[in-house]
């Protein structure tokens, strides 16, 4: 397991980028799944970043922590912001045109479409959001 604390400002997101992959590259993680896990951590520290502590800035920890058998990941988020549930909106209807749906939820929605579990808690005074992923062939 491994961590790693930054301001939670979208200019820190090649800072994480670079943590996540560091991990995800000492176990030969196919490309597909580290684009859409990079697709969830763009969409996750990029929320964090923008709205946890709005107008202010805080810290955001990231956890990284890569498991055998399967082989898969699994990287948790915490920031100590505003307290907010992404997964409690209701998923956007993608059945309808752009102009149709409502503005937001889909960055969100691709993360839990990409991904093999998304968990959320408030714990302690600090918002935690889950990710796992099994990264195997």
């Amino acid at each position: 397991m491994a961590e790693i604390v930054v301001k939670a400002e979208v200019d820190n997101l090649d800072e994480v980028f670079d943590f996540i992959h560091q991990q995800l590259e000492e176990v030969d993680c196919p490309p597909k799944a580290m684009m859409q896990i990079d697709l969830a951590v763009d969409e996750i520290f990029a929320n964090i970043s923008n709205y946890a502590y709005n107008p202010e800035v805080g810290d955001a920890k990231i956890i990284c922590n890569v498991e055998n058998d399967p082989l898969r990941v699994e990287i948790e988020f915490e920031d100590k912001g505003i307290p907010y549930d992404p997964l409690a909106k209701a998923d956007p209807d993608i059945t309808l045109s752009a102009e149709e749906r409502q503005i937001g939820g889909l960055g969100v929605y691709l993360v839990k479409k990409n991904m093999d579990s998304v968990d959320y808690r408030y714990e302690d005074g600090k918002n935690i959001l889950t990710i796992k992923k099994e990264i195997g062939e």
